[in-house]
């Protein structure tokens, strides 16, 4: 059974990531208090990267799920489609220090990645570094988060 700390991920790439998709989620395997689910795809099978950011992004703005992860074949599509989503800070990352500082300074809520420009081993090192950094809580940087999330209300 899951403890009262478990931070509940959901995942999903389009066609474009499914094997990156299939380390990832090897890599939270590693985690006991990381509960996945998998929003898909789950074939190779063509589908559009807008649609599978949208089922991810709705289980995190529902409440239902709290981080996610989303792939496809650069990431950039993807991140794109979920920042186009209300309350999503989407961060395209393909380094261990742009995930840190993803969830340090812009308490992002969903990491991005492309797996055809990322290799499962630097994808796995990004992957551990994003679940497990905090937000600072720093003044500054929740001032910044702010005025980036009205900026959607413009």
């Amino acid at each position: 059974m899951k403890g009262v700390n478990t931070l509940k991920l959901v995942i999903g790439c389009d066609h474009g990531a499914l094997e990156l998709k299939d380390a990832v989620k090897k890599v939270l395997a590693e985690f006991e208090d990381i509960q996945v689910e998998d929003m898909g795809t789950y074939t190779a099978a063509s589908v559009d990267y807008p649609d599978i950011a949208e089922k991810v992004c709705a289980e995190i703005t529902s409440g239902r799920a709290e981080r996610g992860i989303v792939l496809c074949g650069t990431g950039l599509g993807i991140s794109i489609a979920a920042n186009k989503l209300p309350g999503i800070r989407a961060a395209l990352c393909h380094d261990v220090f742009s995930a840190r500082m993803s969830r340090e300074h812009n308490d992002a809520n969903v990491l991005a990645m492309g797996g055809r420009v990322i290799g499962f081993g630097p994808a796995g090192e990004i992957v551990r570094t994003w679940v497990t950094t905090d937000f600072s809580q720093d003044e500054r940087h929740q001032r910044r988060i702010d005025k980036m999330m009205a900026l959607a209300d413009k």
